[in-house]
């Protein structure tokens, strides 16, 4: 190429990138140009709506596009790309989903998971929630469909009142809505589903089947215990609460009784749906064969809802804690999806220990006194009881020699005989063999409905005493790199306490009432039982226990001052010089003890 050819091209290309620069369009004539093409879209039928807003900050473009122009049923909702709009108070954080118009996460504010992250109850679309539809010969679930929101701007936050609606679109004037609501404060999000024209569409518009799934996060320290408290709770409208198996995979129908509400309780939070004109048919399971450690338990509800009056269904959330006042401010007897015991446990939780717990909490002190105070509080209320107690076994031990005697006169071989002679000593000095363990006996409910209040109590979560981080769960100060058999991969500092303190008092009764033999050492074995036991249980119950155990120490030991040993013999002598009053009945306890001698002696006589 010579001088004169490259200058020329060179020239040429001038020509062309300035003539390209200056005949560029400016914004203006873009946009008018965008809206000739879109406009001309609409007329030829292939467009109905447009904007909707993606998340709480970035705005995108969706569509929706008429059944009839697809040829088919919700043809328009089939495909989509799934955005997010979020709905927010002081309390809670829910992120909606444009596809299946659904609460795709429910976030707590003020709350923590144990290892200090966002606590969000669920999340992502392993969760599901969507209409069971037919329509045109087909079947649907809207979960797996697109909606389109009302509105770009819907996060509220600290308002009276919010709300966002999520429309399913058949055509321009066929369509299911979805309208969720949200107040400025509070854990209910309220869900109104209402159909409009949709009656000559779907089958049988009057009853809709909704399936709700959840995959529910690991929110504590102990995922293990967490899945302990973790199950499917449900409401009928006559009142009565009930729930599937904590342990194990349940499935259960249930079609006699309208449900009130069902709730996917976790330990210490709940994702309630509440069905105010009540559910016609429930289909309730939960898997504990979960697919990783980060959730708890899979649940299920197939659920079947009637249109009111109105034409509409109205529905509750509650996602929240679980809280006894919380959950009960909030109606429909909530509070029972917490579980206080079974049958008088129950009562002793609700009636009396949870009432004297929430006067104590109104001081504001630390967990760890309030349980101190509630212990001392307890051990007064039995003090009389354990004073019985403890004469009893000094009444025992008193007459031990006694019964040594009759043991060296009488042998072993014959237990029937020795049993009599027993008896009829007892009898004449006046000495019940099970009063000491009468008074322990009463107290007995009260020890277990205790085991069942301080894991359920919301209050402790969080809360730290002494070297206690957390009340709600064990305090792990030896952990093992692997699982040993039966206590688990840590030793829990105040479940170790309480064991000894166990031993020690095993060993003082032991010198109370004179115990001896096989008796004297299975009071040795139980300690070890309930470290096993209670090893993964919450540092508060073992704290709880040994409080009690040392607290009963002291009660013995100023009781001893009170009760003289030569006193009770003086007068146990006295009762058996008094002759014996042929009018007084006998306890049933004797009778039964004497009815079942005579036939013991009976079978030994035939056998001879």
């Amino acid at each position: 190429m010579d001088k004169n050819t490259f200058t020329g091209l060179f020239l040429i290309m001038i020509i062309l990138g300035v003539g390209v620069f200056l005949m560029k369009p400016n914004e203006a004539e873009i946009k008018k140009e965008q809206l000739t093409v879109h406009q001309d879209s609409i007329k030829k039928g292939l467009i109905k709506t447009a904007a909707v807003k993606a998340d709480t900050t970035t705005a995108k473009v969706a569509t929706v596009t008429d059944s009839a122009t697809l040829k088919g049923p919700f043809g328009g909702a089939i495909s989509g790309n799934q955005t997010f709009v979020t709905l927010e108070n002081d309390d809670v954080r829910i992120k909606l989903s444009t596809k299946g118009g659904r609460v795709y996460s429910a976030e707590l504010k003020k709350y923590l998971t144990y290892g200090k992250k966002p606590l969000v109850l669920f999340d992502g679309d392993k969760n599901t929630f969507g209409l069971s539809l037919a329509a045109a010969g087909k079947n649907f679930n809207t979960n797996d469909l697109y909606f389109t929101p009302s509105s770009t701007a819907l996060t509220v936050a600290g308002k009276d009142s919010s709300s966002v609606t999520m429309r399913l679109s058949y055509s321009a004037t066929q369509y299911i809505d979805y309208v969720y609501s949200l107040k400025g404060t509070g854990f209910k999000v309220g869900l109104t589903i209402r159909s409009t024209g949709m009656d000559q569409v779907l089958a049988n518009s009057n009853v809709y089947s909704l399936n709700w799934n959840a995959s529910l996060n690991k929110l504590e320290k102990d995922i293990k215990q967490e899945r302990q408290f973790s199950t499917v709770y449900y409401k009928n409208t006559d009142g009565d609460v009930d729930y599937l198996a904590e342990t194990k995979d349940e499935q259960k129908s249930i079609a006699d009784k309208k449900m009130q509400w069902v709730a996917f309780k976790q330990h210490f939070f709940s994702s309630v749906l509440i069905a105010k004109d009540g559910i016609t048919k429930s289909d309730l399971a939960i898997a504990t064969n979960v697919a990783d450690d980060a959730s708890v338990k899979e649940m299920k509800a197939g659920l079947q809802l009637s249109r009111d009056a109105s034409g509409a269904i109205p529905l509750e959330f509650y996602f929240g804690p679980n809280q006894f006042n919380t959950l009960k401010e909030q109606g429909y007897d909530l509070q029972k999806i917490i579980n206080l015991g079974w049958g008088p446990l129950k009562y002793i939780n609700q009636f009396a220990v949870l009432p004297v717990f929430n006067f104590l909490k109104q001081f504001n002190w630390n967990y760890g006194l309030i349980i101190l105070a509630l212990t001392v509080l307890l051990k007064l209320v039995l003090s009389p009881l354990t004073y019985k107690s403890y004469l009893s076994m000094a009444k025992m031990r008193v007459i031990k020699p006694e019964m040594d005697e009759i043991k060296a006169k009488v042998g072993e071989d014959n237990p029937t005989l020795l049993q009599q002679e027993y008896l009829k000593l007892y009898k004449k000095a006046g000495v019940n063999p099970l009063g000491g363990c009468l008074p322990l006996l009463l107290q007995m409910p009260i020890v277990i409905a205790f085991f069942r209040f301080f894991p359920s109590l919301f209050e402790l979560r969080g809360q730290n005493f002494l070297w206690m981080h957390d009340l709600s769960t064990y305090d792990d100060v030896i952990k093992f790199s692997t699982n040993i058999p039966i206590i688990g991969n840590h030793i829990s500092a105040m479940c170790l306490l309480m064991t000894i303190s166990t031993l020690i008092y095993t060993y003082f009764n032991n010198q109370i009432s004179g115990a001896t033999g096989q008796m004297k050492y299975i009071g040795y074995i139980t300690p070890f039982i309930f470290f096993a036991t209670l090893n993964s249980y919450p540092a508060g119950l073992n704290y709880y226990y040994f409080l009690a155990n040392m607290f009963t120490f002291l009660q013995q030991y100023l009781i001893k001052f009170m009760v003289d040993d030569k006193k009770i013999h003086a007068q146990i002598q006295e009762n058996k010089k008094k002759p014996e009053d042929p009018k007084k009945k006998k306890s049933g306890f004797a009778a039964k003890m004497e009815e079942m001698m005579r036939q013991q002696q009976q079978v030994q006589a035939k056998k001879k």
